[in-house]
C-alpha cells in the first residue's frame, strides 16, 4: 500500500504537472526529513522548525532549506486537502532570508555583435537563426533545443516549458526572417542523421545524438564560441543570460511585468519581479513619462 508521500507525489504528478526531476527532489526531501522525524503524518511543526534550524547549523545553504520548506508546504497542504490530517503543522514554518541575486544580461550592443559574430561559425545560419530566436522569445535553453516543427506557428511559438505547461510566445519579424532562412538549410542537418533515429526529423534543430536534437551542451559551445569572436568575455555570456536580456530590455523599453511573466513561463510574478532590479533608470524614466501626476 502506497504511504502518503508517494500518494502526494502521485498528485503532483498528475495535477500539477510536476516535472521527474522535481519530483525526484521532492521524495529525496521528504523521505530525509521522515528518517529524522519519524511518520511525517503525525509529526509537529515545532519538531519540523528544528529539523530545518538543525540543518543551517550544519552548514546547508538557504537556498535548500528554503526549498525544503517549500516542499513541506505543499506536503501538509495536501495531507489537509485530503483530510488526512486535522492540522497543518507547516502553516507557520519560517522561510529563511535568501539574497537576492541580480540578473546579469547583456548590452543591446553586445547582443547584436554577439549575433554577427555567429556568421563566422561552421554553421552560421543555424547558430544565427538559435540565437535571435532565443533572445527574440526568452525561451530556456532546453525549449530551444528541444523545438519541434509543430511548435512553430507562423510569427508565434507554442512553447512547452517545465511542469508540462504551454504558452504561447509572439516572435518579431527580424527573427522570423532569419529562422525562414534557415529553414531552407535544415534538411542537410537532417541528412547526417542514422535512420536509426527518425526522431530527428521533428525538431527544429536537429543533432546526432541519441535525443535527436542539438544538445544543451553542445549549443552551450558554440554560444561561448560567439562571445569570444565578439570581444565579449565567455563568462558573461551563456543561453541564460540571453533569457535574461530579452526579460530586461523589454522591460527598460516599457513592456507590462505580467506580459514579461506570460512569456517567460514564470508561475510566480516575484520570479519576473527581479528584473525590477536591474534597469532602476530605465524604470524611474518609464513613471515619469506615463504617471499622470508627473506630467504635470
Amino acid at each position: 500500500m502506497p504511504g502518503y508521500i508517494d500518494i502526494f507525489l502521485e498528485a503532483m504528478v498528475a495535477e500539477k504537472g510536476r516535472a521527474a526531476k522535481t519530483v525526484a527532489s521532492y521524495r529525496s526531501d521528504l523521505e530525509l526529513a521522515e528518517k529524522e522525524l519519524g511518520p511525517l503524518s503525525e509529526t509537529s511543526g515545532d519538531r519540523i522548525q528544528e529539523y530545518l534550524a538543525a540543518l543551517s547549523k550544519q552548514g546547508i545553504g538557504a537556498g535548500t532549506i528554503a526549498r525544503k520548506t517549500s516542499v513541506f508546504r505543499q506536503f501538509y497542504k495536501f495531507l489537509a486537502l485530503e483530510k488526512i490530517i486535522s492540522k497543518n503543522p507547516a502553516k507557520s514554518l519560517e522561510l529563511p532570508k535568501l539574497s537576492k541575486k541580480i540578473p546579469k544580461y547583456l548590452t543591446a550592443d553586445e547582443i547584436e555583435s554577439l549575433i554577427s559574430c555567429a556568421g563566422e561559425l561552421r554553421y552560421k545560419i543555424r547558430m544565427r537563426a538559435m540565437l535571435e530566436l532565443l533572445y527574440a522569445s526568452g525561451l530556456r535553453v532546453s525549449e530551444l533545443c528541444e523545438l519541434q516543427m509543430g511548435q512553430l506557428l507562423g510569427d508565434k511559438i507554442l512553447v512547452r516549458g517545465k511542469g508540462a505547461k504551454e504558452r504561447l510566445v509572439p516572435i518579431h519579424d527580424t527573427a522570423k526572417k532569419t529562422l525562414d532562412e534557415y529553414m531552407k538549410v535544415r534538411d542537410k542537418f537532417i541528412r547526417h542523421q542514422s535512420p536509426l533515429r527518425p526522431t530527428s526529423h521533428k525538431y527544429v534543430f536537429p543533432g546526432t545524438g541519441a535525443d535527436g536534437h542539438l544538445t544543451r551542451f553542445g549549443f552551450f559551445k558554440l554560444i561561448k564560441k560567439c562571445a569570444v569572436l565578439a570581444g565579449i568575455s565567455p563568462e558573461r555570456v551563456s543561453p541564460h543570460v540571453l533569457r535574461h536580456s530579452f526579460a530586461s530590455h523589454l522591460l527598460a523599453g516599457g513592456a507590462n511585468l505580467r506580459a514579461i511573466q506570460a512569456m517567460l513561463g514564470h508561475e510566480d510574478i516575484a520570479t519576473t519581479q527581479v528584473y525590477t532590479h536591474v534597469q532602476p533608470a530605465a524604470l524611474v524614466d518609464a513613471v515619469m513619462q506615463h504617471h499622470p501626476l508627473a506630467k504635470k
